[in-house]
């Protein structure tokens, strides 16, 4: 990169956003005094994860502790349930149901990919404004901010007073100015164990079927596809091979990795990225525009089996990884409730325009907090998987990224067992 390098442009990022925060402190004390009162809505766009509605009941239950908020909605399918005037009313729901949401993964109110058309602004606010909903809060990623931030852009022009927090969540983990996403620690929680056991299950098969590729959810970014790592108790443990978007698989390179690893251990395990094979033919396009890949795994398999004739087997968990309850990670959960709070406490406080985010401490025990970016530096940003978090060949994580990441799948994984197989000698005639 000229001119500035990526450290330069980091720290101009940091002081924008802590500039932001000071001077955000002086306008939340001017509109504490205003003392905006009305309902808030909430409502939650995009891929589901296990711990979303978390931050659902976040915003619910720090919501009807303030006098200022005079009913909270839900919009059913996302910024579609405003159009379409289809709200729920949250304030009925009863404790019991909130504190099963908390151990219920996906999303309650439902959700939506739709990309807002310029006619729908005024109707957004139309609908917002007769039902006095004066606090905005939406739980999302990358395009779900930018939804916010037009949102809050709209009312702004339409001369309607209207406080709109974004609430970061996605499993990719690849939402900037957070040290991390709610979603991402629940979803690598599952990798490491997928990856890890189906691994044992392709050491038992041996020779007759060698070669394993999990294919993890990662259209641009590895951060999930790296959590495999975190299944290892042993350095020679699966994954053998991890390969991600920010370093697209080169084939030689992953037929002789391959062919070495069979020699040495009769089998190997790749945890492949769905963005990490460039150009499969397969690719198609969502809502919002974004390249969907698809058939990483299947094109590998053929490089694989076509150049060393060995049999490959692909498993391909795609939306298991973001909805299987028994994977929640605690701290995962904890973390999306408590920026479900900070979102509905800082609307009533006058903030607007935010993005929630997650800031680590430092030192050597764990410890987050929350805080704020502009949704206008967030939306349609993407953090990818950091270099030094990459090893030098291209095909494993550094011991940094496995720092980064295993506190936020929450307790140890429980340990697996193997036979030392101590050998009993031979009797009979050799075969």
């Amino acid at each position: 990169m000229s001119g500035f390098g990526v450290r330069s442009l980091r720290q101009i990022f940091r002081c924008a956003i802590i500039q932001f925060a000071v001077k955000g402190d002086a306008r939340r004390e001017e509109k504490r005094m205003a003392g905006l009162v009305g309902r808030l809505v909430v409502g939650q766009s995009g891929g589901p994860t296990q711990v979303i509605n978390n931050s659902l009941v976040g915003v619910i239950e720090e919501a009807l502790a303030h006098d200022q908020v005079t009913g909270v909605y839900g919009m059913l399918r996302g910024i579609a349930g405003v159009l379409n005037e289809s709200f729920v009313d949250l304030a009925r729901e009863s404790k019991g149901t909130l504190a099963l949401l908390r151990r219920t993964p996906s999303a309650a109110l439902g959700t939506v990919r739709y990309k807002l058309k310029p006619e729908d602004y005024a109707r957004i606010v139309e609908i917002l404004r007769i039902h006095n909903i004066r606090f905005f809060c939406y739980i999302g990623g990358n395009d779900s901010m930018d939804t916010a931030h037009r949102v809050h852009l709209a009312a702004r022009e339409m001369g309607y007073e209207l406080r709109t927090i974004g609430v970061p969540k996605t499993v990719d983990n690849d939402l900037a100015y957070t040290d991390h996403c709610p979603g991402y620690g629940s979803a690598a929680r599952f990798v490491a164990l997928a990856v890890r056991d189906s691994g044992r299950d392709t050491e038992a098969m041996g020779r007759s079927s060698p070669v394993k590729i999990v294919e993890v959810m990662g259209r641009n970014a590895g951060w999930l596809t790296a959590a495999a790592a975190l299944g290892r108790q042993d350095p020679s443990d699966p994954p053998h091979l991890i390969y991600v978007p920010e370093r697209p698989v080169n084939d030689q390179a992953v037929v002789e990795a391959v062919d070495r690893i069979v020699g040495e251990r009769d089998h190997c395990v790749i945890a492949l990225s769905e963005g990490a094979v460039p150009d499969t033919g397969l690719e198609e396009v969502d809502a919002f525009g974004h390249k969907m890949k698809g058939g990483a795994s299947d094109y590998l398999a053929w490089v694989i089996q076509a150049q060393l004739g060995l049999k490959v087997r692909q498993d391909k968990p795609n939306y298991l990884q973001r909805s299987f309850s028994a994977c929640m990670s605690h701290v995962d959960a904890d973390e999306a409730y408590r920026v479900g709070c900070a979102a509905a406490q800082l609307a009533v406080e006058g903030e607007s325009d935010i993005m929630i985010t997650l800031n680590r401490q430092a030192g050597p025990a764990y410890l987050c907090s929350t805080g704020t970016a502009p949704l206008a530096m967030v939306a349609n940003d993407e953090r990818r998987l950091a270099s030094e978090y990459i090893d030098k060949d291209s095909s494993d994580v550094t011991a940094a990224f496995v720092d980064y990441a295993r506190p936020l799948i929450g307790t140890p994984l429980p340990p697996l067992g193997r036979l030392a197989r101590y050998p009993v000698p031979r009797k009979g005639e050799p075969k």
